[in-house]
């Protein structure tokens, strides 16, 4: 199928998808369309079983799907805008230390745990892999992914405060786990070894200069919006500069997804302050709502059909069931350490290390690295494990999204009431001091 007949595709699916969960399941959007997905999935695998050719044309329409590049070159910047967008850079400022400790060194602590203890439980299951694979599969599922994340806390109904204090991280720990997870795959191919100079040079390009072209790219934008006054054209650009921005990062080989958060704040922001009318601002709104819900409802989709690709075994799938709590395990430390050094310095509300654990969703980031891993060495060599960290990143992903997002809601609830009791004064839903 060509480009057309894909996109066609997918976006029937996903409207038949989302009317039988609107109108059945009534789950939050993303999760009921990933479940629909996975069971159509599962419906193709069994009917193969009778009519092998079945199965095997649907995973063949699916494998010319890039999933890594379909995501990660082309979705995640709009996705990424979408969401800055709508948040406050004030409400940000207020939580910049939290949001910073946790999306650099929280990543990184996170990477190492869960590198380590997955060594550990392979060992253990008699599974060899070698253990710059088991840090691999710690440096791309450490990273909370901001579109699961955000998919499920509008759904359960978060507070806006504890909407961006959980979602901040997530849409800055990108820049730190890229950059692992490239110098960790070098690692793996054999193309280099451990260079933390040239690590660090990676990192002042990749997340610092995303930081500044997203900053230019926010200022020249918004010069252009005060120039008009005409919710079309200004709408157009906005569309612009999620689509091109994102496409000349690539080019200058800055990250991306960092440019798209800073344009994103800095027109969220700064241009409803002065550059935009109400009319404008209403347009605006609706646009990118849409355009994230969207595309949210097709990445979710998407994962959900990836199941027809990913080859299960009965000990894969039980290493991935038991890598999850390893990934929350490594979560709880990640996040616990650092609140509980901050406490001594500021006030940090009741249950604020559980939410912080329980709202780290993985999502489809992590799938889209781990299919960006190689299963053949440029010398003809082949990656055993390649397989084996594709499996329990889907799995940890599937069951993070399933278990983490139906009851996060039931979670906030108990942890607003608690406080709210206990401290009914203060905002119960703080989670980091100014």
């Amino acid at each position: 199928m060509d480009l057309f007949q894909v996109s066609a595709a997918l976006l029937s699916l996903t409207a038949i998808f989302s009317f039988f969960n609107h109108r059945f399941l009534r789950l939050p959007t993303t999760i009921g369309l990933m479940l629909i997905a996975m069971t159509t999935s599962l419906v193709m695998v069994a009917v193969g079983e009778l009519f092998p050719a079945v199965e095997a044309e649907a995973k063949e329409h699916l494998s010319g799907i890039d999933f890594n590049k379909t995501l990660m070159q082309g979705m995640l910047g709009f996705l990424l805008f979408a969401a800055a967008l709508h948040v406050n850079l004030a409400d940000l400022k207020k939580q910049r230390l939290v949001i910073g400790v946790l999306a650099t060194g929280g990543v990184l602590m996170s990477t190492v745990l869960v590198g380590g203890m997955t060594y550990a439980l392979m060992t253990l299951m008699g599974v060899h892999i070698r253990p710059v694979y088991c840090l691999l599969f710690g440096a791309l599922i450490s990273p909370t992914d901001p579109i699961a994340v955000l998919g499920v806390l509008k759904h359960v109904g978060a507070p806006k405060e504890l909407e961006m204090k959980i979602a901040g991280e997530s849409l800055f720990n990108d820049g730190v786990a890229v950059v692992a997870f490239i110098g960790l795959l070098e690692i793996a191919s054999g193309t280099s070894g451990l260079d933390l100079q040239r690590l660090s040079l990676l990192f002042v390009q990749e997340a610092i200069g995303g930081v500044l072209y997203g900053l230019a790219l926010g200022f020249v934008t918004l010069a252009m919006l005060r120039k008009v006054d005409d919710y079309k054209v200004e709408v157009l650009l906005s569309l612009a500069t999620a689509a091109g921005g994102y496409a000349l990062a690539y080019a200058l080989h800055v990250s991306g997804p960092i440019a798209m958060v800073v344009a994103g704040l800095f027109i969220g922001n700064e241009a409803r302050a002065g550059a935009m009318s109400e009319k404008t601002r209403e347009h605006l709104d609706d646009f990118w709502e849409l355009m994230d819900e969207i595309l949210n409802a097709v990445l979710f989709v998407l994962i959900g059909l990836e199941l027809l690709i990913v080859a299960f075994d009965a000990q894969s799938l039980l290493a991935g069931l038991l890598a999850f709590p390893v990934v929350l395990l490594a979560r709880f430390i990640a996040v616990a350490l650092p609140v509980s050094l901050m406490k001594r310095r500021r006030v940090f509300t009741p249950g604020a290390i559980r939410i912080l654990t329980w709202g780290g969703l993985r999502g489809g980031v992590s799938v889209a690295l781990a299919l960006s891993v190689p299963g053949k060495l440029a010398d003809g060599t082949l990656v055993p494990e390649r397989e084996m960290v594709l499996t329990i990143t889907y799995v940890v992903v599937v069951v993070s999204i399933v278990v983490q997002g139906l009851t996060i809601g039931p979670l906030l609830r108990r942890t607003i009431a608690a406080a709210a009791a206990a401290e009914p004064e203060e905002a119960p839903i703080a989670v980091g001091g100014g």
